[in-house]
């Protein structure tokens, strides 16, 4: 009688044992809750959760690309300041304003608890501080092929995020669409100066009523001149994230067929000129663009503020395709 007792009671106590340790065994984290993925980003790679439920995003490119591919609901914090337009749904109570792009709020982030973190350029400074909070991933770009790195990024959030083949097709078309532009640039599609191409153009961004250009290699030169083919009026100005500080003789000077125009200061909220008012003196008003209405203000909310983004690549490279299809 003593061993069917014994092996009972030594079944209650294995039960017990089992039950006590589930209650007490603490909750899955989401990275052995979905397992990890490897993804690719400006510091190597990185074992990160897969699919989170939870990341917080500092940096308005990133932002656009997670937003673009369906998932603005896992979007649990990102700074608020400088949101441009086409990100303004992220301006909700359900999202926590976590700083600036340049100083985000550890504290705030670590209340949130992401499962990821992922940064752009402007925080990158602040990349080691932020990776103690959870795993960082830096999506910063050197900006010299906007398309191809714009592919590698969103890819690498598309894998992040469990949606890989829609990333690679939104960065397709986005690709598609640069090409087709860059023919209508040199005089290999419809529209342009009667099919003969773009003519030479000027990039300006004006700010605090202060001009600065930008050509080849620079900033917004990597992809007007750079990627879309459209020739420069003055290819060696210097490769600065800031541009060349110009004169308005220097324009007059340069007398470029086209100029595309950046409002910093609309761009950002700050009270000032605008880019119009800057522009409208006789030295400008002298040259070929503006005398044929070939000035094209694009959006500095997608030309500065973001930079990048599968919706936003796509729509300055249409902002240009129509200034060249005029």
């Amino acid at each position: 009688m003593r061993r069917p007792l014994f092996g009972a009671l030594a079944a209650a106590v294995a039960l017990i044992l089992a039950l006590t340790g589930c209650a007490a065994a603490p909750a899955a984290s989401s990275e052995s809750a979905g397992g990890t993925v490897s993804v690719t980003h400006a510091r190597g790679t990185l074992d990160a959760p897969a699919n989170p439920a939870k990341i917080v995003v500092i940096d308005h490119a990133s932002l656009d690309t997670i937003k673009t591919l369906g998932f603005a609901d896992r979007v649990v914090g990102t700074p608020k300041r400088g949101l441009p337009s086409s990100l303004e749904n992220f301006a909700t109570d359900a999202v926590t304003d976590v700083g600036t792009l340049q100083e985000p709020d550890a504290e705030k982030i670590a209340e949130l608890n992401p499962d990821v973190i992922v940064i752009g350029g402007r925080t990158a400074a602040k990349y080691d501080e932020l990776a103690k909070l959870a795993p960082t991933l830096d999506m910063s770009t050197a900006s010299e092929k906007p398309v191809e790195e714009l592919r590698e990024r969103a890819v690498a959030l598309g894998r992040l995020l469990g949606a890989e083949d829609k990333a690679v097709a939104e960065a397709d078309a986005v690709a598609k669409l640069a090409d087709e532009t860059k023919a209508l640039a040199t005089g290999g599609g419809q529209g342009g100066q009667g099919g003969q191409g773009a003519g030479k153009a000027l990039i300006l961004l004006t700010t605090g009523g202060k001009v600065s250009a930008y050509g080849p290699g620079a900033r917004f030169g990597s992809v007007i001149h750079d990627t879309l083919g459209v020739p420069a009026a003055a290819p060696n100005l210097k490769k600065d994230r800031h541009g060349q500080a110009v004169s308005f003789e220097f324009i007059a000077q340069t007398n470029p067929d086209r100029l595309f125009v950046i409002d910093r200061d609309a761009a950002i909220g700050q009270q000032g000129k605008s880019a119009q008012q800057v522009l409208d003196n006789p030295l400008v008003a002298g040259t070929n663009a503006w005398k044929n209405k070939q000035v094209t203000y694009l959006d500095g909310g997608e030309w500065y503020a973001v930079g990048s983004g599968l919706t936003t690549m796509r729509s300055m490279i249409e902002n240009v395709r129509g200034a060249l299809s005029s």
